[in-house]
């Protein structure tokens, strides 16, 4: 079995993208993000990811985000898969945070997202990812798809033709409501690419067609939940899958009010598992918002018994 047959049976299940924890002074709570890391593991959850959409990437300098992976990598140990995001809006910064991120240890994959606010066109797309992928041949990688903040989609034809193109392009996340479309990157890409749910309320719709699994941001909060999701599926136990799928609805609803990972990051200060602090442009949610976050909340976590990390 080769390498990236091998990371296609490894990388699925319920892949946390955590959040980044700062201090008051606003630089990176590397304590904390050790901390979450282990209670992610202990909860269940099949893999870790961080410095994605949830790590608040754009927020961090470079080297903030090396350090955030090369942190997370120890933390995690090789107890489940590691899959870091090392994808910008820059074509270079992604070459030298993919580069980096194949020389860290305990990095079994990365996560590279459709590059934001330029706004590329189809054959662009192509080339970058094509670059991307031969300059780490060694290394899977899993293509980020999340249209809503990049504001142009891949199209299934465009990852096809990098499918067959790079051997170590090995899935894609699709934050994709187009559920017609997701359907077609199976169809086109083949039923073992690897397909994860990147939207909340298609978690488990897309195990039903064949997905291997998701990264879904409610992880943060709800880690055991989330995964076994996943776990009652692949036991066959559909009737539990669904049971859980629609037992977070609420959850999943109130922590998309705002953009993520504001509403997370509410949560989690008042689960006390953080200090809830964001780095400007992003900030908390309305204390409105904070009020209808706690009110769903309390249903899932018992606020007052958890213990500040």
């Amino acid at each position: 079995m080769s390498k990236f047959e091998q990371s296609k049976q490894k990388l699925r299940g319920s892949i946390a993208p955590i959040i980044t924890p700062f201090t008051e002074d606003g630089s990176v709570d590397f304590e904390t993000l050790e901390s979450l890391i282990n209670w992610h593991i202990e909860s269940g959850s099949h893999g870790i990811s961080v410095t994605g959409t949830t790590g608040e990437p754009s927020s961090l300098t470079i080297e903030e985000r090396i350090q955030v992976i090369e942190r997370a990598a120890k933390a995690v140990n090789g107890r489940v898969p590691f899959v870091p995001g090392t994808g910008s809006t820059n074509h270079e910064e992604t070459l030298y945070l993919t580069k980096r991120a194949s020389e860290i240890e305990g990095v079994d994959g990365v996560l590279i997202i459709v590059p934001y606010y330029n706004k590329p066109s189809q054959h662009a797309l192509y080339k970058h990812f094509k670059k991307v992928a031969d300059t780490v041949p060694n290394l899977p990688i899993i293509v980020y798809n999340i249209p809503g903040r990049t504001s142009v989609n891949l199209e299934v034809k465009t990852l096809a033709k990098l499918n067959a193109d790079c051997p170590n392009i090995i899935g894609v996340k699709e934050s994709n409501k187009d559920f017609e479309h997701v359907n077609r990157v199976l169809l086109e890409c083949g039923r073992d690419f690897l397909l994860y749910s990147g939207i909340e309320l298609l978690c488990y719709p897309m195990l039903a067609i064949g997905g291997a699994g998701y990264i879904s941001a409610t992880a943060n909060v709800e880690p055991k939940k989330v995964a076994e999701v996943y776990d009652a599926w692949k036991e066959g136990d559909v009737e539990r899958a669904a049971n859980l799928h629609y037992e977070l609805m609420p959850l999943n609803d109130v922590l998309f009010k705002d953009t993520n990972p504001a509403p997370l990051k509410a949560a989690l200060g008042m689960m006390g598992r953080i200090k809830p602090i964001l780095r400007l442009p992003m900030d908390l949610p309305t204390k409105e918002l904070q009020d209808e976050i706690r009110a769903v909340l309390q249903h899932y976590v018992e606020l007052d018994k958890v213990t500040a990390k």
